[in-house]
């Protein structure tokens, strides 16, 4: 990412951000009501916001449990991992093996000041303050190097973020796993998911709303195709790439997302 403008640091409680929306919809406190506002223009459209929400949620705890149970992964990168709640990350992971470490990085100052509270007694976690698409600065960073070794596997985490960034052929999704999977160890991880719909109309209407809601920072709703080509030469593990709430569902009573206006659609990679 070719950029010289640091990051503001500046909370504007007046402007929507994707990761104060989302916190919103997973019942969080860490949001305003400019978030709550456009949550509720949202949903006139694609009521079933919510319920993807707490799906993906759920997708991220149980993908993250397989990596740390099935995989022994005791690495995680979470890029764009938006404000802390229930069953973060590092919580999900150091529950199966202590030992295990997570860098988190978001570009918004909001997670920046929740994260680091919340993590300040948990010295094999941290938090940065990072676009997703600044590869070089994340990896470099004093707590990434800290942290993760990156001779041995590692989980870099995209879950639900690559529509907030728009196609660039240096600094769109395509490029940034590129440039990710370049530096990781063979063996690593890809956890990649992002908002798609078959439906003209629902893509350009979320587009469009999130852009103007957020004043530019938002990307696009894509379509299942343009997930599958962010995973081209890893080997896709089952059940392959799907609506999250149907990855790999465990014993937990939870609702599958029936509607299909828009889904969050992906899965896990393995680098060769």
């Amino acid at each position: 990412m070719n950029t010289d403008k640091p990051l503001s640091k500046k909370i504007d409680a007046t402007v929507p951000t994707a990761a104060r929306m989302y916190d919103h919809y997973l019942g969080g406190k860490d949001n305003y009501a400019a978030d709550r506002a456009a949550c509720e223009e949202l949903d006139k459209v694609v009521p079933s916001t919510r319920r993807l929400a707490l799906n993906n949620r759920r997708f991220l705890r149980r993908v993250v449990r397989t990596l740390a149970a099935e995989y022994g992964i005791r690495q995680f990168l979470d890029h764009g991992s938006g404000l802390p709640t229930q069953d973060n990350v590092h919580q999900v992971a150091q529950a199966v093996a202590p030992d295990a470490r997570v860098v988190y990085a978001d570009n918004d100052p909001m997670v920046l000041v929740h994260g680091r509270a919340l993590l300040e007694q948990n010295d094999r976690t941290a938090v940065i303050h990072a676009d997703l698409r600044n590869t070089d600065e994340i990896l470099a960073h004093p707590d990434t190097r800290r942290l993760i070794d990156f001779s041995q596997p590692v989980a870099a985490l995209f879950n639900s973020v690559f529509h907030c960034i728009p196609d660039s052929d240096t600094d769109g999704p395509q490029a940034v796993v590129r440039r990710v999977a370049e530096r990781l160890a063979p063996g690593s991880f890809m956890v990649i998911c992002q908002l798609v719909s078959e439906d003209a109309e629902v893509r350009d209407f979320v587009t469009g709303f999130m852009d103007r809601a957020t004043q530019g920072h938002w990307g696009r709703v894509r379509q299942e195709k343009d997930v599958a080509a962010l995973f081209d030469g890893m080997e896709i593990l089952e059940p392959g790439l799907v609506e999250v709430s149907t990855w790999r569902p465990d014993g937990e009573v939870q609702p599958r997302q029936l509607s299909q206006e828009w889904i969050e659609f992906g899965g896990l990679g393995r680098l060769p």
